[in-house]
């Protein structure tokens, strides 16, 4: 971690200097973003982690960081260059399998336009994931918490991309070639390329439609398990105060190599959030997350990970670069996966709160 922060000041003071000169300087862009957050679980874990299946906020009865950032972004009309180092609970949680200083990467990726008269881009790097309506990034998402869906889908990916944008600005393709699910390092022996695709639809700025995929393999290749992954969601905004957002993921994975039976994994969602004025939101979330052969979810019960999740938040803009969230959040599960009262539970539930801050 200490040789990340030593790497984070060069490239920061290099960059300041070099972009001294007026023409450089227009063009280079540093920004940051801190979340800070309080959560209590009524699991009461003793470690002070909730559940494995919670990736973000994933911290009981402590104030903590889920993410911290620094970026500096370059652009120019043919390319595009982004860095952001990171510290906090999310990427403890989300890269706990990457190597070394890798851990603390958000993003370091650069694309090249390479027509001169399309929109058409080659990329390549650690990229935000191309997969869900939910960041990693809380202010940008309408409820405090992440769904189960996104915390337990890519937040990030690495590999190379094409991607083309139209010249309205209403259609969005991309196409990519991967290390693996959410993997900057590839799993060892594991070497099948990954793919996906993006298509995003934008009529109007009140509607956005959009389409994920993943193909791959997340085993080494002596365990090679096919892995067919589908997210869709559309984003309606009624009008100023009113919006919803609809998403659905889908997956099969192969049972065994070789083997032609698949088990498979869904998650429908649902959020709703109302803006009485500016400052003020409040959203609303139902989800289900079904994984009864625990692909995804590792249970260890009968009938595997197959839970409701039910979450109502309340947002307040202190500024223009600062929220203040406080949200409720409870699950209900067929199996007893939850402690309440030092006993095994169906139920949880967690009351959490953060303070958000961009510059």
């Amino acid at each position: 971690m200490m040789r990340t922060i030593l790497f984070t000041l060069t490239f920061f003071v290099y960059f300041s200097l070099f972009s001294q000169s007026d023409s450089v300087n227009s063009k280079l862009h540093f920004s940051g973003y801190l979340e800070t957050y309080y959560s209590y679980d009524l699991s009461n874990p003793t470690n002070h982690t909730k559940s494995d299946f919670i990736y973000s906020f994933n911290r009981h009865n402590e104030f903590n960081l889920n993410l911290g950032f620094l970026k500096a972004n370059y652009e120019n009309k043919n390319v595009k260059a982004n860095l952001a180092l990171m510290t906090g609970t999310y990427s403890n949680a989300n890269l706990s399998s990457e190597m070394g200083v890798l851990k603390n990467i958000y993003e370091a990726n650069v694309d090249v336009k390479i027509s001169k008269t399309k929109n058409l881009f080659v990329g390549a790097g650690i990229f935000p994931s191309h997969i869900g309506f939910e960041s990693a990034i809380g202010k940008d998402c309408w409820n405090l918490s992440r769904s189960i869906l996104a915390d337990n889908s890519p937040y990030y990916e690495s590999g190379a991309k094409v991607s083309f944008t139209s010249k309205n600005d209403k259609f969005f393709l991309s196409a990519l070639i991967l290390n693996g699910w959410q993997r900057i390092s590839r799993v060892d022996g594991n070497n099948t390329p990954a793919f996906g695709h993006q298509i995003t639809y934008k009529p109007s700025d009140k509607l956005i439609v959009n389409s994920s995929s993943f193909v791959g393999n997340t085993f080494p290749d002596f365990n090679k398990q096919m892995r067919y992954f589908h997210n869709f969601y559309t984003q309606y905004l009624i009008n100023k105060k009113i919006g919803f957002i609809v998403g659905f993921d889908f997956g099969l994975q192969q049972k065994s190599k070789g083997n032609k039976q698949y088990n498979n994994w869904y998650s429908p969602v649902l959020i709703a959030k109302y803006s009485p004025n500016s400052r003020v939101s409040i959203a609303a979330r139902g989800e289900y997350y079904s994984d009864e052969n625990q692909v995804i979810i590792s249970t260890n019960t009968k009938n595997g990970f197959q839970t409701y999740g039910y979450s109502l938040n309340f947002d307040y803009n202190l500024n223009e670069n600062t929220v203040w969230r406080i949200e409720g959040k409870g699950y209900s599960s067929r199996d007893k996966l939850f402690l309440l009262n030092n006993k095994a539970s169906n139920f949880n539930f967690c009351l959490s709160t953060s303070l958000a801050v961009s510059f």
